[in-house]
């Protein structure tokens, strides 16, 4: 099947704060907000995407603030997303582990596979996040204040996904997704689509032994890969119905639209539209900076500014 995946999309968890989301995300690791918008399933709770100057597909981390709302804390393990990996350049991990530390963070090496040089930390929910250090990005960055141009984050890097067994996992994505396995080390598999370069690839890290996952509070809740139009979406809609799966309606996420299934270890795929994307209705030196709601949530926008908490901008 080819369905020309073009790479990743997004990522999106479930944290806690949202002041404390902002404060990491945004001034820590220097990430554009793009846009500030609620979550389309609960309009009391945030919707924050985070990426580049224009939010670019493979650039996009995205995070629903549930404090507040007794949420319990998440269980890492097989069937979800354990870590996403940030692709910063080759020479910066040391600058980085300074400005970290700096912030009082712990910060460790990160796992040792493929070359790759990388560090690893938990953000202030608990979630694991991991700056990989590439020589092979040409993104151009979103360079925040205080953030040196030659350490900004590029983009999305991979995100490792865990199951107990990889290889239904792998023949799925090879198969209908188009990915293929393009490394391999003991425990670890890692997969790429359109290319191999950052932004591009998902590896699979497997264990017998694996707890089962709970989504919650410091957890990624699912993994988004880019396609080009929405006819394109719905043909793979098609052949993951003629395959047995269970898959969304096509779903309008207001800057692209969106459908998920379940892949076969568990994990929570969705695949997502380039367009419309985030300038629908910011120009691009505002991105970001005010609350923005669906057309069909506007008349609830006093309620729902109300009950929402207060961020600093």
């Amino acid at each position: 099947m080819d369905h020309k995946i073009l790479g990743l999309h997004h990522v999106t968890a479930t944290v806690d704060d949202a002041q404390q989301d902002l404060d990491f995300f945004r001034d820590v690791l220097g990430l554009r907000l793009v846009k500030r918008t609620v979550n389309f399933d609960n309009h009391n709770v945030f919707h924050f995407y985070y990426g580049n100057e224009q939010g670019t597909p493979g650039t996009i981390w995205t995070t629903f603030p549930y404090g507040g709302w007794g949420v319990p804390v998440g269980t890492k393990g097989a069937g979800q997303i354990g870590a996403t990996s940030f692709s910063v350049p080759v020479g910066s991990l040391d600058e980085w582990r300074t400005r970290l530390a700096g912030k009082g963070m712990a910060v460790g090496d990160g796992p040792s596979r493929f070359g790759d040089a990388s560090i690893l930390f938990d953000d202030p929910s608990g979630l694991s996040v991991e700056l990989v250090a590439s020589g092979r990005d040409a993104r151009t960055p979103w360079v925040a204040d205080g953030i040196d141009p030659e350490m900004a984050i590029r983009g999305l890097h991979s995100v490792t996904m865990h199951v107990r067994v990889p290889d239904a996992s792998v023949r799925f994505m090879t198969d209908v997704l188009g990915f293929r396995v393009v490394n391999e080390m003991e425990g670890r598999l890692r997969l790429a689509v359109n290319g191999d370069e950052p932004g591009k690839t998902i590896e699979i890290a497997h264990d017998l032994q694996a707890p089962t996952a709970r989504n919650g509070l410091g957890t990624v809740h699912h993994v988004a890969m880019a396609i080009a139009t929405g006819e394109e979406q719905r043909r793979l809609q098609q052949d993951l119905w003629n395959l047995g799966y269970q898959v969304t309606d096509v779903l309008d996420r207001q800057y692209f639209t969106s459908i998920y299934f379940r892949e076969p270890g568990g994990v929570l795929f969705e695949v997502a539209t380039v367009p419309p994307g985030f300038l629908i209705d910011e120009d691009l030196a505002h991105l970001g900076e005010a609350l923005r709601l669906p057309p069909w949530e506007e008349a609830n926008r006093r309620e729902i500014e109300a009950g929402l908490p207060k961020v600093t901008s």
